[in-house]
């Protein structure tokens, strides 16, 4: 890992390995209200049960956020889980309804908090350019 990726690559670790670490009990309604908006966005998530979806998406964003943490995981494979996570993301604001506008990108006040999420994409592909070309100049 550059010394140049830490801040991001803590600062965006860190906040995504405590949002696993907060979903390891959602059980019930908890459970089911993340699930169905998930299956909403993406439809081929119906076949897990809540509560299993819930774990798996737990597990999911503390490995990605503990990949992020650790220095050993290059660069190259933190930012394309960043980026492929934070598109899932940007995926569950745009069909989500009552998130964005009529006919608009711009978020409503509830799709702020999705919306926003777009700076995960754009994190994980600044650190996959910036190996990409960091190895082309040393190569």
């Amino acid at each position: 890992m550059k010394l140049t990726h830490a801040p991001l690559r803590v600062a965006v670790g860190a906040f995504i390995l405590n949002s696993g670490l907060s979903k390891r009990s959602l059980e019930g309604e908890a459970a089911a209200g993340v699930h169905g908006m998930a299956v909403g966005a993406i439809p081929p998530l119906q076949q897990f049960e809540p509560a299993r979806f819930a774990k798996l998406l737990s597990r999911a964003e503390m490995a990605l956020g503990a990949a992020l943490l650790v220095p050993f995981v290059p660069s190259l494979l933190a930012g394309a889980g960043l980026a492929a996570f934070g598109a899932g993301l940007v995926q569950l604001y745009l069909k989500t309804p009552g998130m964005r506008e009529a006919n608009s990108l711009k978020p409503t006040q509830a799709g702020v908090g999705l919306a926003k999420d777009v700076w995960l994409v754009g994190a994980g592909l600044t650190l996959v350019l910036d190996s990409l070309t960091h190895r082309r100049r040393h190569v």
